[in-house]
């Protein structure tokens, strides 16, 4: 494929044209055109147009055709990587190799073209709705009522009343939120009436590594200098998770295991963490964080009820290139 919305002509434009060209596509997708923006991470960089819809700040996506997929360490692994995969191997008496070991869970290698695409640059929660204390749906529960105030008089965080309510302190001010099913059929339903879908898995893995070809978009490992979710450095305590920053696209991905992120498929399939799982098997940070990689095997989910302190999901809009 190719044209000004795909790389690398795409990147031989100037500000004038990529201006020109947002301004285009904020007109055809009603969006607020806010400027252009140049993110850089990992040796890679990209500017391109920062957009408002519904509350949402997205940018564009140029697209390309790029190999996706994973088959054999690019660059090698780190000592402490082999290590605790080596632990790993030991533990679940597993016959291969630590390359064979690790490409169990990812997906095969493939070549695949993909499109142009304006992406919410965050998470967004799926299943809770703010409310105030004040609501008739939370006055109708005492008991969750009497649990936050516990909390709050024992200096707590935030709570979690799984699948009722939860309660969030942000500087100081608190905000209730109330738990609702839904299901993956009501999810894309309603993000097709907001005019937005899912990015597909190919979409995503495109999204979090830009084609890299090494097991993370920095590489085959984990860097122990980063600060990482759950593995906290108390020197580095209040400053930003490395892994949460915007990458090359503007778009914060793939950070934390246990929030997986809900794609399009014919059943509901997530990508970009495991719930969690390897972290709760008390694995280290490679095998925590490895459902993080853009090249993790895509899971398919038995039913079609989404789980709302899991699963996230990723507005986005396919831009029309015809």
């Amino acid at each position: 494929m190719d044209g000004p919305l795909y790389l690398p002509q795409y990147e031989e434009l100037g500000p004038p044209e990529k201006t020109a060209l947002m301004q285009t596509l904020a007109e055809r997708y009603g969006l607020l055109f806010k400027g252009l923006r140049t993110f850089s991470r990992w040796g890679r960089h990209c500017t391109t147009g920062l957009f408002e819809k519904a509350g949402r700040e997205l940018v564009l996506v140029p697209g390309d055709t790029v190999t996706l997929g994973w088959e054999r360490l690019a660059v090698g692994l780190g000592e402490a990587d082999r290590a605790e995969l080596e632990e790993v191997r030991d533990e679940y008496a597993y016959p291969g190799t630590l390359e064979e070991l690790i490409r169990e869970d990812m997906a095969p290698v493939r070549q695949v073209t993909i499109a142009p695409m304006l992406v919410s640059r965050q998470l967004e929660e799926i299943g809770w709705e703010p409310v105030t204390f004040q609501d008739p749906r939370l006055l109708a529960h005492p008991d969750w009522l009497e649990d936050f105030r516990q909390h709050e008089r024992a200096g707590g965080g935030g709570l979690n009343l799984v699948g009722c309510a939860r309660f969030d302190c942000l500087d100081g001010q608190w905000q209730p939120y109330l738990s609702y099913d839904m299901t993956y059929p009501q999810l894309r339903e309603l993000l097709r009436g907001q005019g937005f879908s899912l990015p597909t898995a190919d979409e995503w893995a495109y999204l979090c590594g830009g084609g890299c070809r090494t097991l993370f978009p920095w590489g085959d490992g984990i860097d122990l200098d980063m600060h990482l979710r759950y593995f906290e450095d108390p020197e580095k305590k209040g400053t930003p998770y490395d892994m949460q920053e915007p990458n090359f696209f503007g778009l914060s991905i793939a950070y934390d295991p246990y929030k997986r992120e809900v794609v399009e498929a014919e059943t509901f399939t997530t990508c970009g963490g495991d719930g969690g799982c390897n972290l709760c098997g008390g694995m280290g940070p490679l095998m925590g964080f490895l459902s993080c990689s853009p090249h993790w095997k895509p899971e398919v989910h038995e039913d079609d009820m989404l789980d709302n302190d899991f699963d996230f999901c990723r507005p986005i809009i396919r831009v029309d290139t015809d």
